[in-house]
């Protein structure tokens, strides 16, 4: 909402109103009759009359005797008083039906207005000049004589003691400049002064739009669908409130326009959209809180206290939905059942009064269901028929005596709406389903005209079956073996907490037949509760009870209240009727929390605080997470709420208008009333230093209510006292019902009715509650481009002194060091040059050495041996070849002797070598000799292979083992830097969180606050630490980490084996570095073979 919009507008007094009609006034007690014009002033203040001379037509109207009379139907009847018990009755008797129907539409539709309690602060100051001009006497301030006097002469007005002031004399202007003059407002023009130009008496249009949004405007708020203030649309406000016609046409804004602008309609505390009907109405029953009384007929105590019908009336009318009836047997002749309080010595109202009171004002101020708890003590069937006689007659259409098709009363089925139920009354009362289902037979016996025969339930699911009947049947076994095992003290306590309430009798077929959706049970367990699942029953428990359930299972009671209905009464030792506190079982989500209405304590003036919005229709639905099936909610949890955003309220008492009409020093209390785990509940300002009532200044700190975990459940009370602890005023306001900014808190009374003086002026702060942790955070995440400029200059500041930046300060924690590179692991070349891996080259070089010696010596000796051999065999071949040449004896026979050459020796490419002739003996000696020099290469070749092998192994083992040793420097090196990060960062954490206690300890006085904000701030030091800690040992912002290079070192331990899989070993892995090419013939696997031996 807009504060250039206000959405409620007051009621507009018809003109027949103010211009009067003809009534008669008359008194019960002495019977007077008086004729008079009844008015009401342009404004809907006030309701007056003036006497008029006798008229004939008095006999007329007071002619009871004539068969045609209507004097009932021209009956007015105007109530006031202070609260519902201390009434003044104004009985008027009009000369037509008419004229007394529409007046009576007409006033009710003006008292019942919204902003008849919530205006704003103008509209009462208004109130008193049209006081003043009615009864021409207005009693104001005693004790400040002189300050009234010279107020009144620097209006040019008389200021003697009996001197009169000429209305003519006294406009709307001259009240407001009599009103500067007493009550000047220097808080406000301090605020002035902060807003507009500097050396100017006056502020801009501009200077106004900005203040609007920055002070008046809920900061929460989307700028698409509620727009900001922009100049050209302030400029009605300037002609609205600026007394001054040359400003108005600059478009500029004195300090008393800024005074009347803070007072007007536009800056109304409440959120107005809230006072009228908003919430869905079309839920089941058991998902709103309901307007409850208890002992509604009494006006007093519980023991000696007067009964009265009129108590039914004024508490419907104070948008009650639910009234309690204590029915008792009449006595004979009549035998009239009464109510009354039982065993005491309170006074008696008949049952049929307050049946009429009720059927008359149930539906006048809401439409939406009543509900009519019974606590039924009358034990003869006589009198139940009458009362359920005197319930289907009176109440007609509006009784419901049959549940609704869509909501059967079944297991499971929800109860029906609100909106499904409007104008009906609902009866709670005890059913007895024998009867019942006797009754439900006998009709449908009488639908139909052939019998219907069911089927009887089986043991097995009796209890499911018969979905009613367990609750009268039940109830007394309950008690009886509950009773059996208390002692007597147990017994009479019990008895006294639950008073009359655990005495009611059977209720008999008349009566039971009242009763659908409001069936009482006595409770067993949540347990039991939840496995029948029947919505239509409903448990009382008395506050000693129910607190204890609340303390001891308060999430099971949330969930119990989602699907079935539960009422809550005081304890029946409470004889002076006062009131529990309430919020305790709103927590949880009971319906049903009936308080003594004729006791206006504080429990009282909260129950009416809150039932006054949504329409006071006497219905409001329950927070989301009490209605849910998904959701679970517990009361007392300590940190935070799942889903729920919790919010943080400011409270600057800065004055006060005219408190108290005697010259006294006055102070403020301000209370959070929320669940049990909000912040601080209450805080006080100091006693003014002066005994100034009529404009108190405070300069305070604001009162923080830090961490609201449920604000939808919260309301801020604010009480102002005098010195003596004498009350001035309260008010009670929802957390949600709030408008931040600069506000006027119209006082109440002790009964909740709006004082027309008293005053305070605050300013208020709602904000979603943000961690201090987490502050900076968030005003980087609003305002970016902002924070970040406001970095870069913190940045170059430290380049300059400095050289470089080691850190990086964000969201007001310190982060870990940034490093200018990421530690390089290092590569297989460099391990290559260690000494280490270098003396190991060597040592194989060395050995390779002596393998190629003692492999050549071989060789030669092998050479030697078989050349020798050779020799001898050729010469003994050549011998033998030249006798058988000499002799020509070389024939088949010798031929025969001789071994063809073998295939064998042929693919070794023998027959390129064997010149024609050779036999196959010298074949054989030239194949021994080529063997022998074969079996020497190949013998030389393998000996440096196999080694190769082994040395390839060995320099891998090396490498991997100067990389191992490598990175465990490094990570020693690495462990050492980081701890000695940490500790230099924990140390300048321990100095921002003294820092930050030291200047929560020069902005906050409180001993309380102090201990609590201290606790969180060093709760968020802990967290912050920790989280800091993890991140650089984790290796984030920027920083290395030990566990990510001991991942990185892995991989190099891969990255070695994988280049000796892939170098060339002929450049990488020879120790000698060199081929001898010439004495060993290249193998074609040579090149592979080694890599498969050594991985």
């Amino acid at each position: 909402m807009s504060v250039l919009n206000p959405v409620l507008q007051p009621t507009k007094v018809k003109e027949y109103l103010c211009k009067g009609d003809r009534f008669i006034k008359w008194d019960d007690e002495t019977s007077n009759a008086s004729p008079v014009i009844l008015r009401v002033d342009t404004q809907g203040f006030y309701v007056y009359w003036t006497y008029q001379s006798t008229s004939p037509k008095l006999r007329d109207v007071f002619n009871l005797d004539h068969p045609h009379s209507t004097f009932l139907l021209k009956n007015l009847t105007i109530v006031s008083g202070s609260d519902m018990v201390d009434l003044t009755f104004h009985n008027f008797v009009a000369y037509k039906e008419e004229i007394c129907k529409d007046w009576a539409e007409d006033i009710m539709a003006i008292a019942r207005n919204p902003l008849t309690y919530n205006a704003p602060r103008s509209t009462f100051l208004e109130k008193i000049v049209l006081h003043c001009l009615q009864l021409h006497i207005f009693q104001m301030f005693p004790a400040d004589k002189k300050r009234v006097e010279e107020a009144l002469r620097a209006c040019h007005l008389p200021n003697g003691k009996n001197d009169a002031i000429n209305p003519e004399d006294f406009p709307v202007p001259v009240y407001k400049t009599f009103l500067m003059n007493l009550c000047p407002r220097p808080e406000i023009d301090e605020i002035f002064t902060s807003h507009h130009l500097k050396a100017k008496p006056y502020m801009t249009k501009d200077h106004l739009a900005k203040f609007i949004n920055k002070k008046q405007r809920d900061t929460r708020l989307n700028d698409v669908l509620f727009p900001p203030a922009k100049p050209e649309q302030v400029q009605s406000l300037i002609e609205k409130y600026e007394p001054s016609g040359f400003n108005i046409q600059r478009g500029q804004l004195s300090p008393e326009g800024m005074v009347w602008f803070l007072c007007g309609p536009e800056n109304n505390l409440i959120v107005l959209d809230k006072l009228m009907l908003y919430q869905d109405m079309t839920q089941p029953l058991s998902h709103y809180y309901i307007n409850s009384s208890h002992n509604t007929y009494l006006t007093a105590g519980q023991f000696s206290g007067t009964s009265s019908p009129e108590m039914y009336r004024q508490t419907l009318l104070a948008g009650c939905r639910c009234v309690e009836l204590d029915c008792w047997k009449g006595r004979p002749p009549d035998e009239e059942p009464i109510i009354t309080h039982g065993f005491t010595m309170t006074t008696e109202i008949l049952f049929k009064d307050a049946i009429e009171a009720i059927a008359e004002s149930a539906f006048k101020t809401s439409p939406y269901p009543v509900i009519l708890s019974f606590e039924n003590h009358v034990d003869s069937p006589k009198q139940q028929a009458k009362m359920a006689e005197y319930c289907r007659t009176i109440f007609g259409d509006m009784l419901l005596t049959e549940p609704l098709e869509k909501y059967p009363l079944k297991p499971g089925v929800p109860l029906p709406s609100p909106k499904d139920l409007l104008r009906k009354i609902l009866i709670k009362n005890k059913k007895n389903q024998s009867m019942s289902e006797k009754r439900q037979s006998s009709l449908k016996k009488g639908r139909n005209a052939e019998p219907e025969t069911t089927e009887q339930p089986t043991s097995a699911d009796a209890e499911d079956t018969v979905w009613a009947g367990d609750v009268a049947e039940e109830e007394p076994e309950e008690e009886d073996e509950q009773l059996r095992n208390l002692d007597e003290e147990e017994i009479k306590k019990m008895q006294s907490d639950e008073g009359t309430a655990g005495l009611e009798v059977t209720a008999y077929e008349e009566m039971s037949s009242l009763v659908n959706y409001i069936q009482p049970i006595k409770f067993n367990s949540f347990e039991l509760s939840a496995k029948k699942n029947r919505s239509y029953v409903i448990s009382s428990f008395t506050e000693t009870k129910a607190c204890d359930l609340v303390s001891k299972f308060p999430v099971q009671f949330v969930e119990y209240n989602k699907w079935q209905m539960s009422r809550i009464y005081p304890k029946g030792t409470r004889m002076d009727s006062s009131n529990y506190q309430p919020q305790m079982f709103w927590n949880v989500g009971c319906q049903m929390v009936a308080l003594n209405f004729q006791t206006m304590d504080v429990p009282m003036q909260q129950n009416m605080a809150l039932f006054e919005f949504n329409g006071q229709c006497g219905y409001l639905l329950k927070h989301e997470f009490m209605r849910r099936p998904d959701k679970q909610l517990d009361p007392f949890s300590v940190d935070r709420i799942d889903g729920l955003v919790a919010t943080t309220v400011c409270v600057t008492v800065l004055s006060g208008q005219f408190l108290s009409d005697r010259s006294v020093k006055t102070y403020v209390e301000v209370e959070l009333l929320g669940l049990p785990r909000d912040a601080k509940r209450k805080h006080r300002t100091k006693l003014t230093s002066t005994a100034n009532s009529i404009n108190p200044v405070w300069k305070e700190e604001a009162f923080v209510f830090e961490k609201i975990m449920m604000p939808e459940l919260a309301s801020l009370k604010i009480v102002a006292w005098e010195e003596g602890g004498k009350f001035i005023g309260q008010r009670i306001i929802p957390i949600i019902a709030m408008h931040p900014g600069y506000h006027h808190v119209c006082l109440r009374s002790e009964s909740n009715m709006p004082l027309t003086m008293p005053a305070l002026f605050v300013f208020l702060e709602i904000k979603d509650y943000v961690p201090d942790a987490w502050a900076d955070l968030t005003i980087a995440l609003s305002n970016p481009i902002k924070f970040f400029n406001l970095q870069d200059k913190c940045l170059m500041k430290l380049k300059d002194t400095s050289g470089e930046v080691s850190f990086f300060r964000f969201s007001g924690t310190v982060q870990p060091f940034y490093f200018d590179s990421e530690p390089e692991t290092i590569t297989l070349a460099e391990l290559q040059q260690k000494k280490r891996f270098l003396k190991l080259l060597k040592r194989q070089e060395k050995e390779l050495r002596e393998l190629e010696w003692k492999g050549s010596k071989q060789r030669e000796e092998l050479l030697q041996k078989y050349s020798v051999l050779f020799s001898e065999l050729a010469c003994s071949g050549g011998k033998k070849r030249t006798i058988l040449q000499s002799t020509g004896t070389v024939g088949p026979a010798c031929t025969a002797e001789l071994t063809p050459v073998p295939v064998f020796a042929l693919s070794l490419g023998v027959s390129e070598f064997v010149a024609p002739g050779i036999q196959c003996r010298e074949v054989y000696m030239w194949l021994g000799c080529n063997w022998i020099q074969m079996r020497c290469s190949v013998s030389s070749c393998f000996v440096p292979f196999w080694f190769l092998c082994s040395s390839l192994k060995q320099q891998v083992a090396r490498i991997l083992e100067l990389a191992r040793e490598k990175q465990a420097a490094e990570l020693r090196v690495l462990r050492d830097t980081s701890e000695s990060n940490i500790k230099d960062i924990k140390k300048r954490m321990e100095a921002k969180r003294v820092e930050r206690v030291q200047a929560m300890l020069r902005n906050t006085s409180d001993k309380a606050a102090q201990e609590r904000l201290k606790k969180e701030i060093n709760n968020s030091h802990i967290q912050e630490v920790v989280q800091t800690v993890k991140r650089v040992s984790s290796g984030g912002s920027g920083c290395p980490s030990s566990s990510g290079f001991c991942r990185g070192g892995g991989g190099q331990g891969n990255s070695v084996s994988q280049a000796f899989v892939t170098h060339d070993l002929g450049t990488m892995g020879k120790p000698s570095g060199r081929k001898d090419t010439s004495r060993t013939p290249a193998l074609p696997f040579e090149d592979s073979v080694p890599v498969h031996v050594c991985l």
